[in-house]
């Protein structure tokens, strides 16, 4: 007899559980798990999509994940797909400081020469190794100002943490947000003399270089994020990725939970031994109100702040800049109305047409959510704005897409980590009930296809 799991969303999370709980299990034999994943919306995938238009391949959310998470590859491989590794040119990186662009140094050496921090900044840097270690959790700003100085955080980490997680770094945790630079410091006093350690103990292993960064090549494929959505769906089946199947509420049973379906005027429910919210966090929140208000409360309280991308799309002989590198971040000192921008087309071939270049531009996050709601006419004019005065671009796009999230990235704000363990207490009291989904331990496509893995071994186990 097999054990259903339903799996409440079919983003990045529930589709890869899914798939890790098919390769997992045996079907036809006893206690073989069968999963099934219940999306609201007419298309899987959350905020992974790609779209195709006019010749352009813009990303409607991530463009990317690094290739150093064995379980990531694992479930590409298994979908018969192989990643697309960005080019050697995106490795030029650049932070708009003072009007205009600065290269990202690559080296020690690089980073002597180069103007993103002034002398004093550098040497502020320099006794990073004499800064005491502190063991408990802080935010952000307050961890990159103590260890490295108030420049070095402004000039450098904040605009960071804004490529990331579009997040305001004076409310951010970093052990939530930077886990490993926080374990470096605890394991050995510092930044620099962690650093240095690892790297001794890598070339004594022949792992290669370690660094306090998430390392690995930033990856994608062909045709997009999106095509590993596609062939997640066509792998699972429409029988176990069920489309327009909203979950209104759960309801436990004797044994096992009934899923109760709303939408479009009629009620149906699904009864599963397992349920796995796999949803953002303000849906799982509706999902559990009636159910546990508790929980329900507690991962409401969860923000996301809004953040448009603005993709554009040029004949190349209009930009007047460099456009063969990564692109460029932008502190908040700087007092721009963008957080950044990619150049997309450089970093994965074939995302514009031949002698076409395609931008990728972020505004709003934690400090500016209002910036990303303006209507599409304001905010592509604000957008255009910027980098006519930034890079001198004073052409109008040949291509325009705007992917508008009124709620974006999901913050871990300081008490994070005090949050996770009530939650987990809670849930622990519901057999049956698992809660995942990038609002809680990685924010990443590669950290959501690890904790799915983790927890379809999970419920494979206990099954």
């Amino acid at each position: 007899m097999s054990l259903k799991v339903a799996i409440v969303g079919g983003g990045i999370s529930g589709l890869s559980l899914a798939w890790f709980l098919m390769a997992g299990s045996n079907p036809g034999e006893e206690n073989a798990i069968e999963p099934v994943v219940l999306e609201a919306e007419e298309r899987p995938g959350g905020k992974i999509r790609t779209e195709k238009a006019d010749g352009y391949l813009p990303e409607w959310g991530a463009n990317g994940f690094l290739d150093n998470r064995p379980h990531t590859l694992e479930f590409a491989q298994g979908l018969g797909l192989k990643p697309l590794r960005s080019t050697d040119a995106s490795r030029k990186r650049f932070i708009f400081l003072k009007g205009g662009l600065k290269l990202l140094p690559e080296s020690p050496k690089a980073f002597l020469a180069s103007g993103v921090l002034s002398p004093l900044g550098k040497l502020r840097i320099a006794l990073e190794p004499f800064i005491r270690a502190k063991m408990d959790d802080e935010t952000l700003a307050e961890f990159a100002t103590r260890r490295l100085g108030r420049e070095a955080f402004e000039n450098l980490i904040d605009p960071m943490a804004s490529g990331i997680f579009a997040g305001d770094p004076a409310k951010m945790s970093v052990e939530s947000c930077f886990p490993r630079i926080k374990k470096i410091e605890r394991e050995y006093g510092g930044l620099i003399k962690g650093m240095m350690k690892l790297g001794k103990e890598a070339k004594k292993t022949g792992k290669g270089p370690v660094g306090a960064g998430p390392g690995g090549t930033l990856s994608s494929f062909p045709g997009g994020l999106g095509q590993l959505i596609t062939a997640a769906k066509t792998a699972l089946g429409d029988e176990r990725v069920k489309l327009c199947h909203r979950v209104e509420g759960i309801e436990k049973l004797k044994t096992g939970y009934r899923v109760h379906i709303g939408g479009e005027g009629k009620s149906s429910f699904v009864e599963a031994d397992y349920v796995v919210l796999a949803c953002p966090a303000y849906e799982a929140s509706l999902v559990l109100k009636d159910f546990d208000n508790g929980l329900s409360r507690l991962i409401a309280d969860i923000h996301y702040p809004a953040v448009s991308v603005v993709s554009l799309g040029f004949k190349k002989e209009k930009i007047p800049f460099d456009a063969q590198a990564f692109g460029f971040l932008v502190p908040f000192k700087e007092g721009r109305k963008i957080l950044g921008t990619l150049y997309d087309s450089s970093i994965f071939p074939e995302r514009a047409p031949e002698g076409h270049v395609l931008l990728r531009v972020m505004a709003g996050g934690a400090r500016a959510s209002a910036l990303a709601m303006l209507p599409d006419e304001k905010l592509l004019s604000t957008v255009m704005g910027e980098l006519g005065e930034m890079l001198g671009l004073k052409a109008d796009p040949d291509f325009t897409r705007i992917f508008r999230h009124e709620k974006a990235i999901p913050q871990y704000p300081l008490g994070h980590l005090e949050r996770l363990k009530k939650m987990d207490e809670m849930v622990a009291a519901h057999r049956g009930l698992f809660i995942t989904g990038n609002a809680f331990r990685g924010i990443a496509m590669n950290d959501c296809i690890d904790n799915s893995f983790k927890l379809a071994q999970n419920i494979i186990s206990v099954s």
